[in-house]
């Protein structure tokens, strides 16, 4: 749903926008930087089980190769389309430049309700998008990995339908099950690295995370995990939700006993125990101290974003919050931790295991999660003094530093 008379692509592009000026940026370059280079619509036909026939379709947008392969996810979901695809490519692009990895941007996606279909349906569409996009796809070409309503088990039929083209390929794609070549630490990275973000935000503006209420939106694989690593680290949570709902204590939920509820095929709202039932608007706007979007896009906009009573959010979603309603929460003194930094966990992480797939060696998980801190820790830092120095907001900077690393690349590189 686009609002404001935005679509996503335009929507990232106008944050863009604000980077540029600050940047100065010279037109030639902006004109390279806000086009894509390759996008692909491609039919992907699937054959039900009952010998019925749905065909669905799929999308690979590559926006930037400057400084690497392209990398970005793969999503499932009814609305996916081509501006969707071409926004989340485009943000992926500043992602890997802002956390310093030899990556560009990319980003893909079937339009489809993966909920629809069973596991042998879901396996048939999988191998068949794969075969659809495996002429531009390649361990050093573009390197899909999960995203929205995808998982390792995805991502280990994409390894095997591409391998059978090309021989065995473990990093054509990341997010992978350990016993295909993932990584340990991976399926955790994006929702830890919000934390760990959360982490040197604190530290740097002086508050600690002991008793630090946090709400967060979405409790798939990104919510549930920051939602775990909250509480470890001393966080009370109190509330979260999925799409049917969620569930608010003022105390501080039992989070463990969500996450065992909701991986065992349950909903945020049959948790059992001492709780309020809330809706997802009623989470958004409830009191607390950090609010942590995690869901679907576009949650935060110009008429709902007055509301929000946190004094930070932390984009763990892609593009959770449009420009109208950044400028509201601006307005507000609300800081805004953008989803370029916030959910970086999770390429950092991608690139820690295509890494450790090309040289067939694998890390220790304790290795993997240090060394995604710290990559997070220096992202976070350069951010906010950039922010400091130019007098402007996270987000702002945290574009400006992506755009300058590409900019820098492409000139190099001769694109202008």
């Amino acid at each position: 749903m686009a609002r404001e008379n935005l679509s996503a692509f335009e929507a990232v592009n106008r944050y863009f926008g604000e980077a540029a000026e600050i940047l100065d940026l010279d037109d030639d370059m902006r004109a390279i930087l806000t086009t894509t280079y390759r996008e692909i619509s491609v039919q992907v036909p699937v054959r039900l089980d009952d010998g019925g026939l749905v065909v669905a379709q799929g999308y690979r947008v590559q926006h930037n190769g400057a400084r690497g392969p392209y990398k970005g996810g793969i999503r499932y979901h009814p609305s996916a389309n081509l501006d969707e695809v071409r926004g989340l490519a485009s943000l992926m692009t500043w992602k890997t430049a802002l956390v310093d990895i030899p990556f560009g941007g990319a980003k893909g996606g079937i339009a489809i309700d993966p909920s629809t279909l069973s596991q042998h349906e879901l396996e048939r569409m999988t191998r068949r998008f794969m075969n659809g996009i495996a002429h531009v796809v390649g361990i050093y070409r573009d390197i899909p990995a999960p995203d929205m309503n995808t998982n390792a088990q995805t991502m280990a039929w994409m390894m095997d339908a591409f391998s059978a083209r090309e021989g065995y390929s473990p990093a054509i794609v990341t997010g992978k099950p350990l016993a295909v070549g993932g990584a340990p630490g991976r399926e955790s990275a994006t929702g830890r690295g919000v934390i760990d973000v959360l982490e040197a935000h604190a530290a740097r503006s002086g508050f600690s995370l002991d008793g630090l209420r946090v709400a967060i939106q979405g409790f798939g694989n990104v919510g549930s995990w920051a939602a775990v690593e909250a509480a470890r680290r001393g966080c009370h949570v109190v509330a979260v939700s999925d799409q049917w709902g969620g569930v608010r204590r003022e105390s501080g939920l039992d989070v463990q006993r969500v996450v065992d509820a909701v991986r065992g095929g349950g909903k945020v709202s049959e948790v059992e125990g001492a709780h309020d039932d809330i809706t997802n608007e009623e989470l958004l706007a409830g009191e607390c101290d950090v609010l942590i979007p995690a869901a679907l896009d576009e949650q935060l906009h110009s008429e709902n974003a007055d509301a929000v009573q946190a004094r930070v959010v932390v984009e763990a979603a892609n593009y959770p919050t449009t420009p109208g309603g950044d400028k509201v929460l601006g307005d507000n003194g609300i800081v805004v931790v953008p989803d370029v930094l916030a959910n970086a966990g999770g390429v950092i992480g991608s690139y820690f295991e295509w890494a450790q797939n090309i040289q067939q060696f694998q890390w220790k998980e304790a290795r993997f999660n240090e060394e995604l801190a710290d990559k997070l820790h220096v992202a976070y830092a350069a951010t906010a003094s950039y922010a400091e120095a130019h007098g402007c907001t996270l987000r702002q900077a945290a574009f400006a530093i992506g755009i300058d690393r590409v900019a820098t690349a492409s000139r190099l590189r001769g694109y202008v």
